[in-house]
C-alpha cells in the first residue's frame, strides 16, 4: 500500500472502538482500515511510533472531533 501523507490519529475510546484507545491510519484526508487498538494510551503512542519511526506529535486543534486527542506526522 503506497500513502500520500500517512497520519496517525489517536482517539479515546471512539464510538467503533469504546472500550479502547485506538490509532487510526489516514491516508491525507481518507481514513483506512488499519488500527491499532490498546487499553493504554501509551501504548497506542508506542505502537504508533514503531509504525513511523521518526514521527512527531501534534496536539488536538480545537476544531478537531472530541474524541481526538493528538496526531501523528
Amino acid at each position: 500500500m503506497t500513502f500520500g501523507l500517512p497520519i496517525w490519529v489517536v482517539y479515546d475510546h471512539p464510538t467503533d472502538f469504546p472500550d479502547a484507545f485506538v490509532a487510526r491510519l489516514w491516508d491525507g484526508e481518507a481514513p483506512t482500515d488499519e488500527v491499532l487498538i490498546s487499553d493504554s494510551l501509551d501504548e497506542v503512542r508506542k505502537m504508533v511510533a514503531a509504525q513511523m519511526p521518526g514521527a512527531f506529535c501534534l496536539a488536538r486543534m480545537e476544531g478537531d472531533d472530541p474524541k481526538i486527542l493528538e496526531t501523528w506526522l
